[in-house]
């Protein structure tokens, strides 16, 4: 969840450096820190508390100018959010260390390296490894192996960046669970966690696998796999520029990627669909054999995605009629799961590196599954290359930490692969067809919503000053009203919670007053009637209701009851459009609270570590 940046090139590395924890900020900001290499000198880095421009600031007093270099941006796992806990962490002037992951035996490593005269100046367990490896070079012939030794004694998930004051020439990388990547310069070489980073300066990566260790210079990169013979890995071209993660003229990044949807729905459907039916190779070769084995579904992910894949069991289920499942992963991981008999196992996650998502990935690889099934927005993720058949969500990078464009891709990947499923199962020709003419309307929907944003942020004006808020929905727009309510508390730090509207009378209705905004998803479909029916017994006790409701509902504003009409959306469709002015209701109200929208406290954008 960490952002990491390192550099050997033929320049001054350090505003690189900083460009590229600025672009990896969401991603984790605790605390950020960098070291530059300079010949002869021990390596003394520059850590400040706060955010990059903290950071900024301290090296503007404090210049660092140098050939090669490392920096960090923290997400605080071990220890308290100081600048002793922020990396890189040193050991012995010389070795200098950032990392994203976690050291599960660093507190035996530590006894040890103890009782061998070290000095720990921090609670990380970060700063173990870097005294390792310093151990480690009494022995060993050259950083490298310095390195390769300590990982080998490593449990747990770590991306690691390492450089030596005595040795300027070079970084030495290496990853187990966490991502990396390679950038590939002209004279130049770079590494960071995420591609945005390098953006500035290079569109060629090289993505690092399971285990592998590669040694960084200016005019070459070397690889090494698990095992520690050399490999070779290949070079990919992104099209991402750097413009793309930048806002434009929107004040926050959240604001851009909710309107961006439009164009990340229709990039999804992009060579998905034709006019009349949907494309199951589009998952991969294996779809054609795959697919039509598929008797039972499991659905696992976390946070966003799990919404995400709580819309698509309904889907699934009502398309193709094969039972579904859906999971979080950190509870899937550590329970005994009865796999029955063709079963497609299906992640979710816009990263393609959420720790626990992936570890669920691997472990339902050796329990019996039919084959996995990816739904991903990082086209090289670890995610991707060890699932059988993969949707790309086409969503673009999104920056705020908030998921707001990853999630609707989602839903409408979850969709086509309902479709997909479906005719497996005797959905007929016209049904498909009737259905595939539904998707090519969500992109108008979208727009259509998105007009109402000035509506909205006078509607937010409401909530700005509760300490509480409930949503409802019923049938899939239930997972909707749980996005919907997770999207206020990220980023407003109001508590909300969401419910199936029928459970109202089994406990939420205690809640209910005049101080508790409801906020209703009502899109015109068979469980309007029951929805009208959960809404009168919250105006009974005084709540005040806020209802998203399609115009051909007839539902009309009262007092007590703030209707906003929404364009009229198919059943089918509407979970995927009524996601929009939640989002927009949720940005509009952290606005008015003066928080911080695209990077809210305590969160970071991908969780890689448990």
């Amino acid at each position: 969840m960490c952002g990491i940046v390192g550099a050997v090139a033929q320049r001054n590395v350090t505003p690189i450096l900083v460009e590229g924890l600025r672009r990896l900020e969401y991603r984790g900001y605790d605390s950020a820190g960098v070291a530059v290499l300079q010949p002869g000198q021990p390596v003394v880095p520059v850590r400040a508390v706060g955010k990059v421009a903290q950071l900024e600031a301290k090296l503007a007093l404090k210049p660092l100018v140098g050939n090669t270099g490392i920096a960090h941006t923290r997400w605080a796992t071990h220890g308290g959010v100081t600048e002793a806990n922020a990396h890189p962490h040193v050991s012995g002037g010389r070795i200098a260390v950032i990392h994203n992951g976690i050291i599960e035996n660093y507190e035996s490593l530590r006894a040890e390296l103890v009782g061998k005269g070290y000095v720990f100046r921090s609670e990380t367990d970060t700063e173990v490894i870097a005294h390792l490896i310093y151990e480690n070079l009494k022995v060993a012939g050259s950083l490298a192996e310095a390195v390769r030794m300590a990982v080998r004694r490593f449990s747990g998930a770590y991306a690691i960046v390492v450089c030596d004051s005595q040795d300027p020439g070079r970084i030495v990388v290496g990853r187990i669970a966490s991502p990396l990547v390679i950038g590939l310069g002209i004279g130049e070489n770079f590494v960071a966690s995420g591609v945005p980073a390098l953006l500035p300066v290079t569109q060629r990566f090289i993505y690092l696998e399971q285990g592998d260790l590669a040694e960084i210079r200016c005019d070459s990169v070397n690889n090494f796999d698990a095992e520690g013979a050399p490999v070779t890995r290949a070079v990919h071209e992104t099209r991402i520029t750097a413009d793309a993660t930048e806002k434009g003229p929107y004040r926050h990044f959240m604001l851009k990627e909710i309107f961006e949807q439009p164009r990340a729905i229709t990039d999804t459907l992009y060579g998905r669909v034709s006019e009349k039916r949907v494309l199951p190779e589009s998952l991969g070769p294996l779809a054609g054999v795959l697919l039509p084995k598929v008797k039972n579904i499991h659905i696992v992910a976390c946070g966003t995605s799990y919404h995400a894949g709580c819309v698509g069991k309904y889907w699934i289920e009502a398309l193709a009629g094969i039972p579904c499942q859906v999971e979080i992963a950190s509870e899937y991981r550590y329970r005994s799961v009865v796999v029955p008999a063709d079963t497609l196992f299906v992640t979710l996650s816009q990263s393609g590196e959420t720790a626990d998502t992936l570890e669920a990935l691997r472990m339902a690889k050796q329990s019996g599954y039919l084959g996995s099934l990816a739904v991903c927005n990082s086209a090289h993720s670890s995610m991707v290359r060890e699932s059988d058949l993969v949707m790309m969500t086409q969503a673009g990078p999104e920056i705020g930490v908030a998921s707001t464009k990853a999630f609707t891709t989602q839903l409408l990947s979850m969709l086509l692969i309902a479709l997909m499923l479906g005719r497996q199962r005797g959905l007929t020709a016209e049904q498909e067809a009737a259905h595939v003419g539904q998707l090519f309307h969500i992109a108008v929907a979208i727009e259509q919503t998105l007009a109402m944003d000035g509506l909205l942020s006078v509607i937010a004006e409401t909530f700005a000053e509760k300490e509480h808020t409930l949503f409802l929905g019923r049938g899939p727009m239930w997972p909707v009203a749980m996005e919907g309510a997770l999207k206020l508390k990220e980023i407003s730090y109001i508590h909300a919670e969401a419910y199936a509207a029928g459970e109202l009378k089994h406990g939420p209705l205690a809640l209910i007053d005049e101080q508790m905004p409801v906020v209703v998803v009502a899109p015109n479909n068979e469980l309007l009637d029951k929805l009208k029916s959960n809404m009168q017994v919250v105006r009974a006790r005084g709540g005040q209701l806020f209802v998203f409701a399609d115009r051909e509902t007839g539902l009309v504003s009262e007092p007590g009851m703030t209707v906003v009409d929404m364009p009229h959306a198919d059943s089918l469709i509407a979970p995927i459009v009524y996601t929009v002015p939640l989002q927009l209701l949720a940005y509009h109200v952290a606005v008015l609270k003066g928080t911080d929208v695209d990077q809210p406290r305590n969160l970071a954008k991908s969780v890689t570590v448990e």
